[in-house]
């Protein structure tokens, strides 16, 4: 039984162990749609949004199959739940904001293989949270990469009012930055 606060649950998840910055997780979409800080903070929501959802069914879907002695199921329901809860975002952009669902273009359907989604189901499962736990699990890993993303658009935005030498313009000076905010990140493990 572990003794977590609410409080420890969520700073855990945003900050101390940053799906993104620190544990890697989400990274496909992390540099792929950070080029733009309103893209990115709407990308940021829908992740979150999905996190939310697929956090609530993991727990019950975990509980299921725990009742029915089946755990080697939890992998492939978890894989079905995230699909689904996509598919339901998805379907909302597109009807209430089509520009927002071509600006994500194909990085949206690619949140059902973000491997920062599947991995809070398994994580939340793993440490044998609650439900009000795992929901505030959620919401903190989904702040977090919606915090690491909008930090990556900032810098992005403005690199673009700056010159860069040639030879790291482009990838390069992305994926430096992203090096730079890991490790700025892996200085809250210090917090834990």
């Amino acid at each position: 039984m572990h003794t977590e606060t609410l409080g420890s649950i969520f700073l855990n998840s945003l900050l101390i162990n940053n799906f993104v910055l620190s544990a890697f997780l989400g990274i496909c979409p992390f540099l792929g749609v950070s080029n733009k800080l309103d893209t990115a903070s709407r990308m940021g929501m829908a992740v979150t949004f999905v996190m939310f959802v697929s956090s609530m069914c993991a727990y019950g879907v975990n509980v299921l199959l725990l009742w029915i002695e089946a755990p080697y199921l939890q992998l492939i329901s978890y894989i079905v739940i995230i699909a689904s809860a996509v598919q339901l975002v998805e379907m909302f952009i597109k009807k209430f904001s089509p520009a927002l669902f071509r600006a994500l273009g194909i990085f949206l359907p690619l949140i059902t293989t973000n491997c920062a989604i599947l991995g809070l189901a398994l994580f939340q499962t793993a440490k044998g949270y609650n439900f009000v736990e795992s929901l505030v699990y959620a919401i903190g890993a989904g702040a977090g990469f919606t915090l690491a993303i909008v930090l990556m658009a900032g810098i992005r935005e403005e690199l673009e009012l700056t010159s860069v030498p040639g030879i790291i313009k482009g990838t390069a000076i992305v994926l430096i930055i992203a090096g730079i905010l890991s490790m700025t990140f892996m200085g809250f493990a210090g917090l834990a």
